[in-house]
């Protein structure tokens, strides 16, 4: 166990001071036991995460459970926050002042899970500070943001990846696994669903007052989801509705990409859903191709379908169905268990990237090609028209 004590820091500062991450310099610290002394002489990464809101726990979790990773400070605006996820995870220092911390704390790297808006702030002291940083999906509220932070991060030589966490699902994988594979042949058309009424809202209340909702929050998911299996596109068509009145933003929306390689997905996203069995938190894959298809279903069953064209009649070829859901962590729950354990792999593939000193998959660079999709999505919606791509 850790002995948290709390301390003051000594130096004259401006009530008003702030960082996008945190304010008011209040820091707790504790004395090491032998027991976390020993520990961290077996980990070599250190990582201070900032935002000890509604999705952090999931975070730190993960961050727990990854071997060769010490947790090393926590901050949040709100310091009962900050100090509760200190104590929940025996973390020895929490913050409310996010350069102060990088300042004293000095992490190998930063998690960044705040809301959107304060991203580009956080980043860029990342920068200034020159220290890798992860950062929650949304990437930033506009694509001029998400371009500034990429540019601070060159600049500054530093990796950033964002958390873009779908992709690392497992069972998604599995689904990348029969396209590499060439199992169905060339992907020609696919359809990404993520269709729900699960009330995401009451615990992230702040998406009441979102002016571009739907797209933003969860159509980055899939979007990027569609890139990763099809790759990339030129042409965005997407229609939006507001079902619930009582949000600002768009709360459906239906997307149609053109993709570079010639073939055609459909992306359709709410959280307005009435439908039994709600799926929530799967996405449902419809892959087809030049030689069969595949999909991924509820509960996670996977169909695989090899064809050849009949002689004058119906299709022929086989079938085949599998489970791919993955068992439960010791801190993982249903519904939410596909999300939790996509936070342990997205994660994970970081620190590997580090380590390798390769780019990770959802890097910030890479990230500006999902985020010009919302962008397109969004002015397509207006227009009422196909956007392309490259021209925005």
């Amino acid at each position: 166990r850790l002995l948290l004590i709390q301390v003051t820091d000594g130096r004259s500062v401006r009530p008003n001071r702030s960082v996008a991450g945190c304010r008011l310099p209040f820091l707790m610290q504790a004395s090491e036991s032998m027991e976390s002394a020993s520990k961290r002489g077996r980990q070599t990464q250190r990582v201070a995460l900032i935002g000890c809101g509604f999705f952090s726990n999931n975070h730190l979790h993960a961050w727990a459970e990854i071997v060769d990773v010490e947790i090393v400070a926590v901050c949040d605006l709100d310091a009962g926050k900050a100090k509760a996820a200190a104590e929940k995870f025996g973390v020895p220092a929490w913050y409310t002042d996010a350069e102060l911390m990088m300042a004293k704390v000095r992490p190998d790297f930063v998690d960044i899970a705040t809301t959107m808006r304060s991203h580009r702030a956080l980043v860029e002291l990342c920068a200034k500070h020159a220290i890798p940083a992860i950062v929650q999906k949304p990437f930033g509220p506009v694509y001029k943001d998400c371009l500034a932070m990429v540019t601070a991060c060159k600049k500054a030589g530093i990796p950033l990846m964002i958390h873009e966490n779908f992709r690392f699902q497992y069972p998604m994988r599995k689904v990348k696994d029969i396209l590499d594979a060439g199992t169905i042949g060339t992907p020609t058309f696919a359809r990404f669903s993520f269709r729900t009424g699960y009330d995401v809202k009451a615990g992230q209340p702040y998406l009441f007052e979102e002016e571009r909702f739907v797209v933003l929050d969860l159509g980055v998911h899939v979007l990027d989801l569609a890139r990763f299996f099809l790759g990339e596109v030129d042409s965005v068509y997407s229609r939006h509705q507001r079902i619930d009145t009582r949000v600002r933003g768009e709360d459906m929306a239906t997307i149609m990409l053109g993709h570079t390689n010639g073939a055609t997905s459909i992306v359709d996203i709410t959280y307005e859903c009435r439908r039994l069995p709600d799926s929530f938190p799967q996405t449902l894959v419809v892959i087809e191709g030049t030689e069969g298809a595949v999909e991924l279903g509820c509960d996670f069953q996977m169909t695989v379908s090899t064809t050849k064209r009949g002689q004058g009649g119906p299709l022929e070829g086989k079938i085949s169905t599998s489970n791919v859901s993955t068992p439960l962590r010791s801190w993982t729950s249903e519904p939410w268990h596909t999300a939790q354990d996509s936070v342990f792999h997205t994660q994970s593939h970081w620190l590997s990237c580090l380590r390798s000193g390769q780019q990770p998959e959802t890097s910030g660079e890479d990230n500006l090609k999902t985020f010009a999709l919302v962008e397109a999505a969004y002015s397509s919606s207006v227009s009422r028209q196909a956007v392309k791509v490259a021209t925005l």
